[in-house]
């Protein structure tokens, strides 16, 4: 039974990956992600049910549109793996449980800001502000009918959930206001999201692995010449990771650094 779960999340993650990155080519040009149907990028020419199947028409097709032969992302191939990828671990690390659906839905949010702030340095209110509505409807919902499900994931009461987003909020902003332009207002938008999706204390977990692995990779970056001092490097993919990060194991890397303490 599990093996079959297992199968077909990641099936479903295959699929759902397409449509994310429906969600990344539409959304930073204000469009919306349901009309037009989908169509090739270049040509415009509507895609045939054989064109979409995911990752087995990118396979077929070489990567190139069947009907003007242009070039196809690689990043399409490689979000629908990685999405179905990380469903298929998702259904073998909770089951068929409200964990399952919680993670995958916020796996999915931070796909989108992952990719789209890496190529078009954007948060989209598009993907925050309804994520933060869900988190709270999350919250709202009584602790008890939680209780028998999760495992692993904690659901955080409205108040903590309140508080976590709203202080990630202010010191963010304070960051952005002192770096003057150094910390953008998408990176502040997606703390207070990242706040209230998790709560105190796994909020601290999450925005301390971002920030470290943010600064690790810009010292890289820097020691390899491959970006100049001025040269701003998109904070919000560290983010998007530390906070998945941290509804995996968030707990596990607390009890390590209490225990460590």
């Amino acid at each position: 039974m599990e093996a079959v779960l297992v199968l077909l999340f990641a099936i479903l993650g295959l699929a759902i990956g397409s449509f994310l990155n429906v969600c990344m080519d539409r959304l930073p040009r204000g469009e919306s992600i349901l009309r037009p149907p989908s169509c090739c990028e270049h040509c415009r020419h509507p895609l045939r049910p054989g064109d979409l199947i995911p990752l087995y028409s990118y396979l077929r097709l070489r990567g190139r549109c069947r009907y003007c032969g242009a070039a196809i992302s690689r990043r399409s191939l490689w979000v629908e793996l990685a999405t179905g990828v990380i469903f298929a671990f998702l259904a073998w690390r909770y089951g068929l449980s409200p964990e399952l659906g919680i993670t995958a839905f916020y796996a999915c949010v931070f796909i989108i800001v992952f990719v789209v702030d890496l190529e078009h340095g954007l948060i989209l209110n598009a993907v925050v502000y309804p994520a933060i509505v869900v988190s709270l409807l999350l919250a709202l919902l009584p602790p008890a009918w939680f209780e028998p499900w999760l495992a692993f994931w904690t659901v955080p009461s409205i108040a903590n959930a309140a508080i976590a987003g709203g202080g990630a909020f202010a010191f963010f902003l304070l960051l952005a206001v002192v770096s003057r332009g150094g910390m953008g207002w998408g990176d502040v938008k997606l703390a207070g999201l990242i706040g209230v999706a998790t709560g105190i204390p796994l909020v601290f977990v999450s925005l301390v692995i971002g920030a470290l692995a943010g600064g690790v990779v810009a010292i890289v970056l820097l020691a390899a010449r491959r970006k100049k001092r001025r040269e701003t490097i998109p904070f919000g993919p560290f983010l998007a990771a530390g906070a998945m990060l941290t509804m995996l194991w968030g707990n596990e890397i607390l009890a390590l650094y209490i225990g460590a303490g």
